[in-house]
């Protein structure tokens, strides 16, 4: 993936994020997820209601997926180096919480629906293990998922699936909380101990 578009789909996120810093500052005191927030994230601005379609080729909303806590990754399923290493880091994250008995689902929503079917997902997921769920949708429905998590997304206008082609987009992870939202987000560098960390301090204040 050309640094370049991860590089600005980093910054378009920034700039968005950069907006609740007043929001999370004159709200902190009465933030019960305070301890645990990145710093200068808070929900009501990123997410909102989608429609996608799970591994078994049935539709799901935002409101069935989310009754979980979830961890959501955008991305697609023939990335050969960022999205592996994401979808693995944000598995073992679940795995490091279900050990001290903390409920995580891992979401994989793919932005590259002309290859990647409910069939392909079910077999790319099933490398990560039994907890990764693989969503995608119409182009306009992962348009609108992608939309609302303000995740940049470039498909080139030539694509060929037979040819094979690469998709330039955001690689960070959301993490989504049942009644909340978006909650706070974690780039690609956190490791998992410390996504897992963080995680479980929101699980805990809940």
């Amino acid at each position: 993936m050309p640094k370049l578009f991860v590089t600005l789909g980093a910054v378009t996120l920034a700039a968005v994020l950069g907006w609740t810093t007043y929001v999370v500052t004159a709200s902190r005191a009465t933030d019960a997820f305070a301890a645990c927030r990145s710093g200068n994230v808070a929900g009501g601005i990123i997410g909102g209601p989608f429609e996608l379609v799970d591994e078994t080729g049935q539709t799901i909303t935002d409101a069935q997926l989310f009754t979980r806590p979830a961890l959501v990754y955008f991305g697609f399923a023939s990335c050969a180096d960022v999205c592996p290493l994401d979808n693995a880091r944000n598995v073992e994250v679940a795995d490091l919480l279900a050990k001290q008995g903390l409920d995580l689902t891992p979401v994989f929503i793919s932005v590259d629906p002309a290859r990647d079917t409910p069939a392909a997902l079910a077999e790319y997921t099933d490398n990560f293990g039994p907890t990764l769920l693989g969503l995608t949708g119409s182009a306009d429905q992962v348009n609108a998922a992608a939309k609302a998590y303000k995740v940049f997304v470039q498909i080139p206008a030539n694509a060929d699936a037979a040819a094979g082609y690469s998709v330039d987009h955001t690689t960070m992870t959301y993490l989504v909380l049942p009644g909340l939202g978006f909650a706070d987000f974690f780039t690609r560098d956190a490791t998992a101990e410390v996504v897992a960390e963080r995680t479980g301090c929101f699980l805990k204040s809940r």
